[in-house]
């Protein structure tokens, strides 16, 4: 049964909770197929989604997640917002919610700003889609709904996650939860960009710092993007040089299982993290993980708002 009032990150999940998520969006994946993709599930709710970073997939997704939920859904950008005139995140979320908003999506730049807010807020249910470097869970619970759809199970599974993971919440949380699930993860980067206590993770996390031994046998490679945005100062060396060291190529990906399937979380770096051939090849199932994603989103805000929690 599920008991959480808020998703803040995959580290307060079980593995049952994990479970729930994913059987939970089998049906909405179903329904996104159809003609007809409304549901009354959530009529009459209010979402509001509260972006504080760039996003394409998230954002859009959660939208879509709430309209076929059948919720109101209303988007802040803080760029035209109050925050331009000095307003707190605080403040701008308990007016907010004093509008009887049922529940807000947020992004932020900071580790810890959903939780802050979970904390501060009276009713309003909180949804992580991202903050600072510290998780994504509801990234990585889209991941898992797909492996587990390709590779009809996540126990046993190994998981290649490669690129910046230093300032990946995508790698944090997919680790997490592949931990929960009893699968093996290799984490894989430049040295500058692999945090330093990786390992305590999990007990399921190792650290192998070649790619080609990180793949070697890999039922999924998962290839992330260098966060240029957030690098202070010289992390990498050239885009050139780092896609010929840590790039995944065909000569690479030769070297995981013949079925391993590629993921990328998005945004890709063509030909920097990922090959354009790689990434469109028969082995990719990056937009199967896009629209996996407005499913996991539907369960995530169904369960947040309907459970008796």
């Amino acid at each position: 049964m599920w008991t959480h009032r808020h998703l803040l990150g995959i580290e307060d999940l079980s593995s049952e909770d994990i479970d729930t998520v994913l059987q939970h969006a089998e049906q909405w994946h179903a329904l996104s197929r159809q003609t007809e993709k409304k549901a009354s599930v959530l009529r009459g709710r209010t979402i509001i989604n509260l972006f504080f970073e760039a996003s394409t997939r998230t954002r859009t997704s959660f939208e879509m997640a709430a309209q076929r939920l059948g919720a109101d859904v209303v988007n802040v950008s803080p760029a035209l917002s109050s925050v331009t005139k000095g307003e707190t995140l605080l403040d701008t979320a308990k007016n907010l919610e004093a509008m009887r908003a049922d529940a807000m999506v947020v992004r932020h730049a900071s580790s810890g700003a959903p939780a802050f807010l979970a904390k501060r807020l009276e009713h309003a249910r909180i949804v992580n889609a991202g903050d600072g470097a510290h998780e994504h869970p509801t990234q990585a619970l889209l991941d898992a709904f797909m492996m587990k759809r390709e590779k009809g199970k996540l126990e046993g599974l190994v998981v290649a996650i490669c690129g910046d993971i230093a300032h990946s919440r995508v790698a944090r949380s997919n680790a997490l939860l592949l931990g929960k699930k009893g699968a093996e993860v290799r984490l894989c980067a430049p040295r500058t960009l692999m945090p330093i206590a990786a390992e305590t993770i999990g007990p399921t996390v190792k650290v192998v710092p070649r790619l080609d031994a990180a793949v070697e046998g890999a039922d999924v490679v998962m290839m992330l993007r260098v966060q240029s945005e957030r690098l202070a100062g010289a992390m990498m060396s050239t885009t050139r040089e780092y896609g010929r060291t840590f790039g995944l190529n065909a000569a690479i990906l030769a070297r995981a299982k013949p079925d391993a399937i590629v993921m990328h979380p998005g945004p890709m770096n063509r030909g920097v993290e990922i090959d354009t051939r790689i990434a469109d090849g028969k082995q990719s199932i990056i937009l199967e993980q896009v629209e996996a994603g407005v499913a996991v989103r539907m369960a995530v805000l169904e369960l947040l708002l309907t459970a008796q929690a």
